[in-house]
């Protein structure tokens, strides 16, 4: 009797321990876990809450951008009226004047909630209309007067001064936009930092505690355990997929399922860390193309305004002085020749033509300019994302150039298609082959371009039979097709 009393009392109390066991087992994997989710979770928020900042930040460079674009409009139109006294010359001033308030105002909107940059906005809206009412309008009025009373170099000089102090109020505004876009990076590195961090610790600590646990659990938890450990291994290993059955009672089904929304709150992250290299990569494709604007619509604008004015000298020479004349017209040819020069430089910093036209035509531009002769098929039904099409234009671009220099081929294929949401390209030749794509052909740094848009690049070459380049992309998800951009003429 007293045996059997021990005897139950013994097993009772190997029940309590290991029960207690368990539940305080149970108890620190759910702290730790929940923590880390905690944790994850609030880096998501953040994270989400710095896009959404973002986007707007890029909204206030476009309005900026939009706005500056006016201000040159209302100068290029001005000039070239007082230059030439031609009405068609104030078609860009007369559209820059009636557009301008409205983009002021969507320009102070989407910085109201900065006071420094609302304060910017303002001062340019009011030295914009300062401009415009004080300015050039009574100018232009006078000019239509009596064009002989307006002094041209001293409205030229004046109309430069203005115009130069309103863009250095553009630069601060974008400077200040910079600095608030590179805070708002340190602090997304910083959220995504904490949060590998906390997925690590997490992970780590859950796999500790059911090793140290292990040994003290039955037939019945023993099996799972070691199953959704396995898991685990393959989630470190890179293995984003992995997931465990979440069949088990009690609490190792919640340990299932917490691993399993675990795994796939990793496999978000990688997404996340996915997108923002499309990210970096459209933020490196937009300071080309900001570079490429600037240099057409300031350098190549006063090229052409020094062009024209020559030519008006040209014509004003008396015929007695042949020779000034020559020396001017072949002046006003030099400076076109530097402006063909320059407009084939801006072009291969980012090509208007891809902003304007699309794929499509950048790609048959491309191939007129090639020195072999080049065959070019598009079905592309509609405008892709700027980053796909920046990448496959510079796919084909360097693809061209190694053809001329290193291949020997007399005839290049170039095949763009959209099939089943991806960008099907492939540019193939009939030179010699034998191509090595890591020996400075510049095929690795577009493979890393199109890698980081999740695409997949591919070169066939062998000896003899030409080379083909393969790339795909995706146009679905972060890449969607988006109507297409309009730009304004030169």
């Amino acid at each position: 009797m007293v045996s059997a009393d021990l005897e139950k009392s013994e097993h009772g109390g190997m029940r309590r321990g290991l029960t207690r066991r368990t539940m305080i087992a149970s108890g620190l994997l759910a702290v730790t876990i929940g923590a880390t989710f905690a944790v994850l979770l609030s880096s998501v928020a953040d994270l989400r809450g710095m896009e959404h900042r973002a986007q707007q930040s890029e909204d206030v460079l476009v309005a900026t951008n939009r706005l500056e674009r006016l201000v040159v409009d209302l100068e290029t139109g001005q000039r070239g009226f007082l230059l030439t006294g031609s009405d068609q010359y104030l078609q860009p001033w007369l559209a820059a004047r009636t557009a301008f308030p409205q983009q002021a105002t969507t320009l102070e909107q989407l910085v109201a909630g900065n006071a420094e940059q609302h304060a910017q906005a303002e001062r340019l809206t009011q030295a914009g209309t300062s401009y415009l009412k004080d300015y050039s309008e009574p100018l232009i009025a006078a000019a239509h007067r009596d064009r002989a009373s307006v002094n041209v170099v001293a409205a030229t000089a004046e109309d430069k001064r203005r115009v130069d102090a309103m863009r250095t109020q553009f630069d601060q505004l974008l400077a200040v936009e910079d600095q608030l876009a590179m805070a708002r990076q340190h602090k997304a590195d910083d959220v995504a930092r904490r949060a590998i961090v906390a997925a690590a610790a997490g992970l780590t600590g859950s796999v500790l505690l059911v090793a140290l646990f292990t040994w003290y659990l039955n037939w019945r938890i023993l099996r799972p355990v070691r199953r959704t450990a396995a898991m685990a291994g393959r989630l470190a290993a890179g293995d984003l997929g992995a997931r465990v059955p979440d069949r088990g009672v009690g609490e190792i089904g919640v340990l299932q399922r917490s691993f399993n929304t675990m795994a796939a709150a990793v496999e978000q992250g990688r997404r996340e860390l996915a997108r923002s290299r499309v990210r970096i990569v459209a933020a490196a494709d937009r300071a080309r193309q900001r570079i490429e604007r600037d240099l057409h619509d300031g350098t190549q604008q006063r090229l052409v305004s020094i062009a024209l004015q020559l030519r008006a000298g040209e014509a004003v020479v008396p015929p007695e002085q042949p020779e000034v004349r020559a020396q001017l017209a072949n002046a006003a040819d030099e400076l076109t020749t530097a402006l063909d020069e320059l407009r084939e430089l801006s072009r291969g910093i980012h090509p208007a033509i891809l902003t304007e036209g699309g794929l499509g035509p950048a790609l048959k531009s491309l191939a007129r300019r090639s020195p072999i002769p080049s065959d070019v098929a598009v079905d592309v039904p509609a405008r892709l994302a700027g980053p796909v099409e920046v990448c496959a234009y510079y796919v084909v671009s360097e693809a061209l150039a190694n053809a001329a220099k290193y291949s020997g081929a007399s005839e290049v294929w170039i095949d763009a298609r959209v099939s089943a949401g991806r960008l099907h390209l492939s540019v193939r030749d009939d030179g010699q082959g034998g191509a090595v794509p890591d020996r400075g052909s510049g095929l690795t740094g577009l493979a890393d371009r199109v890698e980081a848009l999740d695409g997949t690049i591919s070169v066939t070459s062998p000896v003899g039979a030409g080379t083909t380049l393969l790339v795909d992309l995706p146009i679905d998800t972060d890449h969607q097709l988006r109507p297409t951009p309009s730009r304004p003429d030169a």
